[in-house]
């Protein structure tokens, strides 16, 4: 069963193919993906790599946690599984302002959820 780790302090210079080498000397990589920035397409600093097992999972983790990559310490952990994330914009009910987005008639009265958020 594959099993995704967190590699944290991952230098801006680093690429995914950096990485992919780097972990393919523990064992087989199902996956990489380095975050960016939507807006500027620069590095977030981490990313998750998706070993082919829990064995090579452990043994990346045992050769790369403080490894050196592009002048940077790689912090390299199990991932832990995503959790819901709360987004602005988005309520689960209550409270909220009634307005054109949210079916009420402009007044501020509480109840209804908050309405769809525009930019």
């Amino acid at each position: 069963m594959a099993k995704t780790l967190y590699v944290g302090n991952v230098s801006p210079q680093a690429s995914e193919n950096d990485l992919l080498e780097l972990f393919q000397q523990a064992g087989p990589v199902d996956s990489i993906r380095v975050l960016k920035d939507p807006h500027s397409g620069i590095s977030r600093g981490f990313g998750f790599v998706e070993m082919a097992n829990q064995e090579d999972a452990q043994r990346a983790i045992s050769m790369f946690n403080n490894h050196r990559l592009k002048d940077k310490e790689l912090i390299v952990n199990e991932a832990r599984p995503r959790r819901p994330v709360d987004r602005p914009g988005r309520s689960s009910g209550g409270g909220g302002r009634r307005d054109y987005f949210s079916g009420g008639a402009g007044r501020s009265s509480g109840g209804g959820g908050g309405g769809r958020k525009r930019y």
